[in-house]
């Protein structure tokens, strides 16, 4: 008689991998935020719409992404043209929703203090979905932006134009620890002025403690101390949840670790920011 399934790889308590490789991950509702709560003063209003329904026939993989609008009188009576920020949550392409708390403070802060409408995507998460599944998703995301632009509105209620006041000239990308890795392959991907984007155009990226490793050790990995929930040893983990050849297939190195590929690396000081 075999041995009973036992868990192999443990994400924070949030994903466990079992030796039968079947995968158990906490829902949104079951995990422990340790005291961090929802800090909306009422400045920004917010919805979560479906952003992939041309690929999503039967509506089994839903992918929503949260707009967020201030609604501060200067927006309103002057029908400000608002400029556009992507925010893409991190958690080591492991764990992470737009859902998440911290999350939500974050969009929340990004609308109302920089009076911009924030759109926060989730994206397909490691291991039940390797990558490049999650930058497919998050290239979605930006495409979704295009197809509004191109039919001259957001839509989610019929009668509702307040959603629609925005700037598609006027786009930015941020993202954080794995989010930052996404918004590195954006930028790449779509090249300065983003002309496969027209009429949105992403103006510059942002990198937020992006999520970068590979079997190369650099300086400060090697010398610098080590933190309780970012030791090397669990970085390492997380990569190989996100691929299983992660550090030895070419492709996914590209994608995972940039910093170790000279071309790429110098594509991107080249096409992070759109200075015209």
């Amino acid at each position: 008689m075999g041995s009973l399934p036992h868990v192999v790889e443990d994400c924070l308590g949030i994903v466990q991998v079992y030796s039968d490789g079947s995968i158990f991950r906490l829902s949104d509702d079951q995990i422990n935020f340790h005291n961090i709560t929802v800090k909306d003063d009422g400045s920004v209003v917010w919805k979560d719409i479906i952003y992939n329904n041309d690929r999503n026939k039967d509506g089994k993989e839903n992918l929503y992404l949260r707009l967020y609008k201030p609604i501060t009188t200067k927006c309103i009576t002057n029908k400000q043209q608002l400029p556009i920020i992507y925010f893409f949550h991190g958690g080591g392409f492991c764990v992470g929703s737009r859902t998440w708390p911290n999350c939500h403070n974050c969009c929340l802060r990004l609308s109302s203090e920089l009076e911009a409408l924030v759109i926060a995507p989730d994206y397909r998460l490691a291991p039940e979905y390797r990558l490049p599944a999650a930058m497919d998703d998050a290239f979605a995301s930006i495409k979704w932006l295009q197809h509004q632009a191109l039919s001259n509105k957001i839509t989610y209620d019929a009668d509702d134009d307040s959603w629609i006041n925005h700037d598609y000239d006027r786009v930015y990308v941020i993202g954080d620890s794995s989010g930052g890795n996404i918004a590195h392959h954006l930028a790449l991907r779509f090249g300065v002025g983003s002309p496969e984007l027209a009429p949105v155009r992403v103006r510059g990226y942002v990198l937020m403690a992006p999520f970068f490793g590979g079997s190369l050790r650099t300086k400060s990995e090697e010398e610098g101390p080590d933190e309780p929930f970012l030791n090397m040893q669990i970085l390492d983990r997380r990569f190989k949840l996100t691929a299983a050849n992660v550090f030895t297939d070419p492709a996914v190195v590209l994608l995972t670790c940039p910093l170790q590929n000279t071309t790429a690396f110098t594509k991107y000081n080249s096409t992070t920011l759109d200075k015209s």
